[in-house]
């Protein structure tokens, strides 16, 4: 997947994202990184063998896309650097999936022409390695020998046509004083060839010199033969590990209903642009982001919000490119076109996800980085003892099950593919998750904090209650309202400029009502506190307990309705004129559906919940209590929300933070996984390690359950990588022979070096199916 050039920390940097083709292990990636990273201009480089891609940073005045893909040329393997098109895809991702095809169907044809070749060769070394064994063989196998010409003239072709990518890779790697999986496989084999055409050759020669009459032409043939199997096997099954990915891309529709001059026109969604008026008939795809302007339907939104049930839209509200109308038409305009779909969003930050590295991946990166040259010492180190204390036989035959046997590829994908199918996993979901890190970390979530409005709650508050204050006596005050109507046309007139929700739940109140507002002069917000203005050259507060404190405004007289108020949930509003009281406003915000359902399963996953909110401490234990979390965090200021998550993590403990507004940007930031609600903004969205795509709390639970999930399948794979090379590699050496008299035979090294690549992804791909 090709990401769009992004501006680096120096402004003047670029950051590119594009896929490269040609790498067998991640000795290709580390070499492939070493030479991206000494190109002139380039800042840093990263490159993820799992998914295949490159991530650089580089001052475009020194270092163009050219130079990048020519440094990668250099050492044999193929970038793919192109631009985006309008429907946010690219010739990139078409051309590495017309190459990988093509790759695929060539190492079949490799595959079956090396299998039918090699059983040749075995059959005709039979008698060779056998010898007066071949008796008990059925007859037509005792009899089937080949002589070593003709076993010579049938291994050329399984080496130097099959197994070309080896040499062609070693080769490579040689120029550049870099050693990978292939050059172990090159020397072993070419070795084990070698010795086998010079003896073919020059029996008498190399007999006289003291060597051994012994061929090794169905070693190097099956050694090639079954590598290259596991590579076919594990191309096959990486494919999958990018399912997720391709289904998204293949969601957008193809085609619009676009109205222009009156006339409604099919076009290709290319074509469409912002401000466009479209058209949607039942049963059709939604091609682009718009906001509904005649018109209402049911909206199936599950292929990206991962919610079942059809969301009802009506007029001014927002819907998605690719979602599916399900009953009736509608007329939308268009507002995201292109690369500015919410699909292309989110298609450009799941490939990142993928293309990112996990912490724990750096032990994996370390090891393998010197693993190579360590095992050539190996090898060389198992010829010299097997020659000096055995025979030139055992010598050659350690080593190269020693060469074959280690295996670099199986460490290289235990990450990667870990976090490719449970990224995209997540997003099938409606999880999207921002890169490696943060799908890691989510792991270890100790605390979570909820913000109440609009995390807890459905953020849309209601008016309940509209109460005059107690007048001193029956006689009116100058400037105090005279019942409900009065005062709620005061607040609401106050209210009309504010963006807060209570805000909008007191405008909602008053246009029920029918109650028509004034203008407001000298309009000031107070952050965390209210509001204040002049009506009718009158000045009015309206806010709750801190304002009322600031302006030093007594509330005495009405404590009373505030506690019973505020121990029912409600948040209290007042309104006040020249320091006297005028009213009070109780405002609920019903709790989510699943709010308690989620705190109750938090719980059981030994994560504390807490929840923050700018209530007073009351109404703040009244909503916690009825949600069931026992820590809250009262009367905090929006811009204090990210200084209490970093209180809350100087305990060591990692905390995640859920939000959804602007004012929550600093906190999800601050947290050590921010989660932010898709329903949110896009600060919030931006700020955040992990956003969920629909209104279900529970999809919570299903993020950590995710993240859970996925480091343990890294987990397995690292162990079954490192464990595979510790206790393989000295059986590869001998560590068998002295109290069992065995020996690995390279054609089983070759086989257990395949499996473990192959296994490792399938592990990985088992996430695609796990219990979330």
């Amino acid at each position: 997947m090709w990401i769009p050039d992004q501006v680096g920390d120096d402004k003047k940097n670029m950051k590119t994202s594009f896929p490269i083709v040609g790498m067998h292990c991640a000795s290709c990636a580390k070499l492939i990184e070493k030479k991206l990273t000494k190109t002139s201009g380039v800042k840093s480089a990263a490159v993820n063998y799992g998914s295949e891609q490159a991530t650089v940073e580089y001052d475009p005045t020194i270092a163009t896309k050219m130079v990048l893909s020519q440094a990668i040329s250099d050492i044999g393997y193929k970038a793919i650097i192109e631009n985006r098109d309008s429907e946010g895809r690219t010739s990139a991702d078409e051309q590495k999936e017309a190459i990988k095809r093509k790759e695929l169907q060539l190492l079949k044809r490799k595959v079956t022409v090396s299998s039918i070749l090699t059983i040749l060769i075995l059959l005709g070394s039979l008698n060779h390695m056998f010898g007066d064994l071949t008796k008990a063989f059925p007859s037509f196998l005792r009899y089937f020998e080949i002589p070593p010409l003709i076993l010579l003239l049938l291994t050329l072709p399984v080496l130097f046509w099959s197994g070309s990518e080896f040499f062609k890779a070693s080769w490579s790697g040689l120029k550049n004083r870099a050693a990978s999986m292939d050059t172990l496989i090159a020397v072993g084999t070419g070795a084990a060839f070698l010795y086998s055409a010079a003896f073919t050759l020059f029996p008498s020669q190399l007999m006289a010199l003291g060597f051994p009459d012994t061929m090794y032409f169905d070693t190097a043939a099956v050694v090639i033969t079954l590598i290259l199997l596991g590579r076919y096997f594990e191309a096959k099954a990486k494919a999958h590990t990018s399912d997720a990915l391709k289904k998204l891309l293949n969601l957008q529709a193809k085609t619009a209903r676009v109205i222009r001059s009156g006339k409604e026109l099919d076009m290709p969604i290319a074509e469409v642009k912002t401000g466009d008026i479209v058209r949607v008939r039942p049963g059709e795809k939604i091609p682009v982001d718009g906001i509904i302007t005649e018109g209402a339907s049911n909206i199936d939104e599950s292929m990206i919000t991962g919610e079942s049930m059809p969301v009802n839209k009506r007029l001014g509200d927002q819907v998605i490119g690719a979602t599916i109308n399900k009953s009736g038409s509608f007329l939308f305009k268009a507002t995201g076109v292109g690369a500015d779909t919410m699909l292309s969003r989110i298609v450009t930050m799941v490939a990142e996800a993928q293309s990112s590295r996990a912490p724990i991946q750096r032990l994996a990166d370390i090891v393998s980085g010197y693993f190579v040259p360590i095992v050539l010492i190996i090898a060389a180190i198992t010829f010299v003892a097997w020659y000096d204390f055995g025979t030139f036989t055992q010598a050659l035959t350690n080593m190269i099950a020693v060469l074959v046997i280690a295996c670099p590829c199986a460490m290289g994908l235990a990450t990667p593919t870990a976090i490719m199918v449970g990224t995209g996993r997540g997003a099938a979901m409606g999880i999207l998750i921002k890169d490696a890190e943060s799908l890691e970390v989510a792991n270890k979530i100790k605390t979570i904090v909820f913000d109440k409005t609009g995390t807890l709650t459905n953020g849309k508050p209601v008016v309940t209650d509209v109460i005059p204050a107690p007048e001193p006596g029956s006689h009116w005050i100058p400037g105090q309202a005279r019942n409900d109507k009065d005062i709620l046309q005061l607040a609401a007139s106050l209210e009309q400029g504010s963006e807060h929700s209570l805000a909008e739940s007191i405008v909602t109140k008053a246009k029920e009502r029918a109650v028509s507002l004034s203008p407001v002069s000298k309009f000031k917000a107070t952050s965390g506190m209210g509001v204040s203005g002049v009506v009718k050259n009158q000045s009015f507060i309206f806010g709750n307990r801190a304002l009322m404190g600031v302006q030093k405004i007594a509330v005495g007289s009405i404590e009373e309705i505030l506690k019973q108020l505020e121990t029912q949930g409600k948040t209290v509003m007042i309104l006040a004129t020249n320091k006297k009281l005028l009213g009070i406003f109780a405002v609920a915000d019903t709790l989510k559906p699943s709010a308690i359902e989620t705190i109750e399963v938090v719980k059981k996953m030994n994560i504390t919940p807490w929840m923050v909110t700018g209530d007073n401490e009351t109404t703040a234990q009244a909503i916690a209590k009825h949600v069931g979390i026992e820590n809250v965090l009262a009367g905090v200021l929006p811009d204090q929300k990210a200084q209490k998550i970093k209180e809350l993590k100087t305990s060591g403990n990692i905390v995640a933070f859920a939000g959804d507004g602007i004012n929550d940007a600093p906190a999800l930031a601050q947290a050590d996984v921010g989660i932010a609600m898709g329903t949110g903004t896009d600060v919030a969205m931006e700020s955040a390690g992990i956003t969920l795509l629909n209104k279900d709390l529970r999809s919570i639970i299903s993020a950590i359950k995710l993240s859970r999930a996925t480091v343990a399948v890294i987990k397995q794979n690292l162990f079954w990588a490192f464990g595979y090379n510790i206790i393989l590699i000295p059986i590869a050496m001998g560590a068998l022979y002295p109290p069992f008299k065995l020996l690995l035979n390279p054609a089983l090294a070759a086989f257990a070096m395949a499996a473990s690549s192959v296994s490792v992804v399938s592990n990985s791909l088992r996430l695609k199916s796990s219990r979330i």
